[in-house]
């Protein structure tokens, strides 16, 4: 029996045995995370599939969606990045204590999501112009986004610290906890803050005048912010002079993907069960990516990863454990996609077809970001820019917009051929 089990276990076998053994804990971690994630993600997807009538009424409100829930993940999660690396090097106790660095934090988050609100209000009004695409107001853009972003902050600052300081007291690896909860509470929270929005935004209707008079006020409050911040202390220095320029790339990234949305929209709108995958495959892939981020980003802090031009060693431990969680994954949100839909007696696309649309595509969007991913990484850390600030907030924004573009193609491609 034994010269048996030899002959049928290859090497390859051993090799992940052995492998499994050594990351198990962080596979299961992660996996963790990402069902929590998921839960999030299906219910924005639900509130997505819903707002058929705001999608309709508000010409250009899709353009922002990606942008906005991209924002949220990319914000917070550098900020969950910052706080997981402070922790495990002691310069941060998990205590809610607070402290210049954890204020200073802070506060240069919230600046961060007032900028990049109104950024992304006007990148989503020119994509609209330029793809010849129907939309609403400058100022309406600009007061949606911007408000979302006040309501949204004001949830994702205290969750944000709690879930990082109890997963490290805890005993819990940050990096494999926080990316994906946070971005799961940035999804969720993130279209009821614009449904909010667009309500306070029709009860400003009484006066024209009044719009304008509270645009002003904001342009100048974030102004004042931006500089004030910028002048703190070096810690909100280094973070807006290394976070703000990165960050408003990735708003447009995030309005490029809000735009490949907009102009797939009729599709969209008569395949329920893809509209409710969205918000899921987008938040799955980016809340994966950002563990692969910051695992870097820690590895790099630490010395664990090595920032060769080929990846090696840690790096590539990395990987396998991204491509073993998309292979459980993806399969997943396709089928409570599909389910969903069912439930809420809607006619989706099937089974089997959107479990491997969202498969397909998964596997392919990591395949390419995982790449993506490493060398932002190195580059960063070679150039002597944290990778907690760059490394997020690029390769969810990279992840976005791929991940919308994939997912539409993979799905005109299968739904054509299999229809």
């Amino acid at each position: 029996m034994t010269g048996k089990r030899k002959k049928i276990r290859t090497p390859l076998s051993v090799k992940f045995s052995e492998f499994y053994q050594e990351q198990g804990h962080i596979i299961k971690e992660s996996l963790i995370a990402l069902l929590i994630c998921a839960i999030g993600d299906l219910c924005a997807g639900v509130i997505l599939g819903k707002m058929t009538f705001f999608l309709e009424t508000f010409p250009g409100l899709l353009v922002i969606i990606p942008g906005a829930i991209g924002m949220r993940g990319n914000i917070f999660g550098s900020f969950a990045s910052r706080l997981s690396t402070n922790l495990h090097i002691g310069i941060i106790s998990p205590e809610f204590e607070f402290s210049e660095q954890l204020n200073n934090n802070i506060y240069a988050s919230f600046v961060l999501t007032m900028v990049l609100s109104i950024f992304l209000a006007i990148v989503s009004k020119v994509l609209c112009i330029l793809l010849h695409q129907p939309s609403m107001e400058l100022i309406d853009f600009m007061l949606i986004c911007v408000i979302a972003g006040i309501i949204s902050n004001l949830i994702m600052l205290p969750i944000t610290m709690f879930v990082s300081f109890k997963s490290f007291e805890h005993g819990w690896d940050p990096d494999n906890i926080t990316s994906p909860i946070i971005a799961a509470f940035g999804d969720l929270f993130t279209l009821p803050a614009i449904i909010a929005s667009i309500f306070i935004l029709q009860a400003m209707n009484f006066n024209i005048l009044f719009k304008d008079i509270l645009l002003v006020i904001i342009f100048v409050s974030v102004i004042i912010s931006f500089i004030y911040c910028y002048r703190l202390s070096d810690e909100t220095n280094t973070i807006l002079k290394q976070s703000t320029p990165v960050l408003l790339l990735c708003s447009f990234l995030g309005g490029a993907a809000g735009g490949i949305l907009n102009s797939a929209i009729e599709t969209l709108l008569t395949n329920p069960s893809l509209l409710t995958l969205l918000p899921l495959f987008s938040g799955e892939s980016g809340s994966l990516i950002s563990i692969l981020g910051a695992r870097l980003s820690s590895g790099l802090h630490s010395g664990l990863v090595e920032p060769f031009k080929k990846p090696e060693g840690e790096a590539l431990s990395n990987f396998a454990i991204c491509f073993i969680l998309a292979i459980i994954v993806f399969p997943l949100i396709g089928f409570l996609a599909e389910a969903s839909s069912f439930a809420s007696g809607l006619i989706g696309v099937g089974f089997d077809k959107i479990v491997e649309i969202s498969t397909l595509s998964g596997v392919i969007l990591v395949a390419i970001m995982v790449i993506i991913v490493y060398y932002v990484s190195i580059t960063s850390y070679n150039n002597n820019l944290d990778p907690d600030n760059i490394v997020i907030p690029i390769s969810t924004s990279i992840t976005d917009s791929i991940s919308s573009l994939v997912l539409i193609s993979v799905s005109l491609l299968l739904l054509g051929v299999l229809i």
